[in-house]
C-alpha cells in the first residue's frame, strides 16, 4: 500500500519525487481511473480559502486556492501525494454574492495537488485546488466546497518551469476527460454543493459524515 501524505508528516519526512525528464516526448494517457469512482473516492470537504504562495497564477498560469490545514489533515490520512480531479464550488457570503457572476458560483471541474511541490521545495504539506474557470474577483476567505473523485498521477519534480507548466496543462485536460464519464458527472448535482446550503460555522465537516 502506498504511503499516505499523513504518514510522511508524522515521520517529519518529505518524500523524494521522481524528476520528469521526458516532457515533450512522452505521451500521457488522456483518461485515467475506472469508469465509476472507487474507494477511497469520493471524498468531500470544505473550508475557507487561504492565501498561498501566489505562484500558481503568476508563475504557472494556473491560480490555485489553498485549503486550510484542518482540511488537509483528514484527506492526507487516506491519500498519497499527487494530483487529483473532481469538482469544486466557491460559496461567497451573502453580503458578497453580488460581486460574483452566476457562472462563478457553479459547480466546476477542478484539479488538486496534494504534497510538497518539489519543484519549489516546499517544507510544508499543502493541498491546492485549481478550479477550471476564469474568475473575475478573488475569493480569499470565502468557503470552498470540493469533491475529490479520482487520482491522476504522482507528485513529480521537473527540469524547468516550462516542463512543469506543460504537465499541468495535461493534468487539466485529463481531469476534464475523466469527468465526462456519466458516473462522475452526477456529482455536479450533489446536495452538498447547494449554494447557501451549508453552515459557515462548520468549515470542515465532510470526510467522516459525508462519504457518498
Amino acid at each position: 500500500m502506498a504511503t499516505t501524505a499523513a504518514e510522511y508528516v508524522a515521520r517529519h519526512e518529505i518524500p523524494v519525487a521522481e524528476v520528469r525528464t521526458d516532457i515533450g516526448r512522452a505521451t500521457r494517457p488522456k483518461i485515467v481511473g475506472p469508469d465509476i469512482p472507487e474507494p477511497p473516492f469520493p471524498i468531500a470537504l470544505a473550508g475557507p480559502v487561504q492565501k498561498g504562495f501566489g505562484r500558481g497564477g503568476k508563475d504557472l498560469g494556473c491560480p490555485t486556492a489553498n485549503l486550510p490545514d484542518d482540511s488537509i489533515t483528514p484527506i492526507s490520512t487516506v491519500l498519497k501525494t499527487g494530483v487529483y480531479y473532481g469538482y469544486a464550488q466557491v460559496v461567497p457570503p451573502e453580503e458578497r454574492r453580488t460581486a460574483f457572476r452566476p457562472e462563478d458560483v457553479k459547480v466546476l471541474p477542478m484539479v488538486m495537488s496534494l504534497g510538497w511541490n518539489p519543484f519549489y521545495k516546499n517544507e510544508k504539506l499543502t493541498a491546492e485546488i485549481h478550479i477550471m474557470h476564469a474568475f473575475q474577483t478573488d475569493f480569499y476567505g470565502h468557503e470552498m466546497k470540493a469533491i475529490i473523485l479520482g487520482y491522476i498521477r504522482p507528485e513529480l519534480d521537473y527540469i524547468s518551469r516550462e516542463a512543469l507548466i506543460e504537465d499541468i496543462e495535461v493534468d487539466k485536460q485529463v481531469a476534464l476527460n475523466c469527468l465526462q464519464r456519466p458516473a462522475y458527472q452526477r456529482y455536479v448535482n450533489e446536495p452538498a454543493f447547494a449554494l447557501g446550503g451549508s453552515d459557515p460555522r462548520k468549515p470542515l465537516r465532510f470526510l467522516e459524515e459525508y462519504i457518498i
